[in-house]
């Protein structure tokens, strides 16, 4: 179904109650990212930061600064999940989109797709290198530079839904929706920005929930597609 695709990662994901960061969480994670990987698929990583730093919730901070502090957590995620790919037999990289040479490359689009096309996995850090953009809107941009079949959003939800369906028993599960729809019900897919660059740009979005990943690797129907195609 994809030759190539940009995996966004919550930093939730990697995390649990106890710990912000979950070894145990991140290994379950990694063997997710392999079967993709085992399918033949290229993958590029975004990881979110939030589970140890989200700029956004830093009301009375320096919102610039604070971001800069997430853009470190996604770096320390980005290397906690290369480990663990690493050693379950899944050749990683990670490109930082901020110099850090002594922990990882520097991004560059050219040497992304060199690496995918090697076989690698790609780990993306440091979100776009810019404050007030979430990686949610990183994932999106990466997903163009490296020409991905599509966006892929892992969540903690199976789908969009019309409404918080912990909180509503009547929200509506979408199985398609259009960006246009997204944008004009503000659905929780996934930021604003990052839902008009994919549309400027046709970039189909996938958000499904990150049990599903075997079946979105065998080209099953899961989750919610977003996409310019009207039902």
């Amino acid at each position: 179904m994809y030759r190539r695709v940009l995996l966004k990662i919550s930093g939730e994901a990697l995390s649990s109650t106890e710990r912000p960061v979950c070894f145990e969480k991140i290994e379950k994670t990694a063997l997710d990212v392999k079967k993709l990987h085992d399918a033949g698929i290229q993958v590029g990583i975004v990881t979110g930061g939030g589970n140890i730093m989200r700029g956004r919730d830093a009301a009375e901070q320096d919102r610039s600064r604070m971001d800069n502090m997430g853009m470190l957590a996604t770096a320390i995620n980005a290397l906690a999940l290369q480990d663990c790919l690493i050693r379950i037999g899944v050749p990683t990289v990670v490109m930082s989109a901020v110099a850090m040479n002594r922990f990882c490359e520097e991004f560059t689009a050219r040497g992304a797709v060199q690496a995918l096309e090697d076989g690698k996995v790609v780990l993306f850090a440091a979100g776009s290198g810019c404050p007030y953009f979430s990686t949610d809107t990183a994932a999106s941009l990466r997903a163009l530079e490296i020409q991905a079949d599509a966006l892929l959003l892992a969540k903690n939800i199976d789908a969009v839904y019309s409404a918080d369906p912990k909180k509503d028993p009547n929200a509506k599960r979408y199985s398609h929706l259009t960006y246009q729809k997204v944008l004009d019900d503000r659905l929780q897919a996934t930021d604003l920005t990052a839902i008009t660059l994919c549309r400027e740009q046709g970039l189909p979005i996938l958000v499904f929930a990150l049990k599903e990943i075997e079946r979105v690797a065998a080209g099953e129907t899961v989750g919610t597609r977003i996409d310019n195609v009207e039902a």
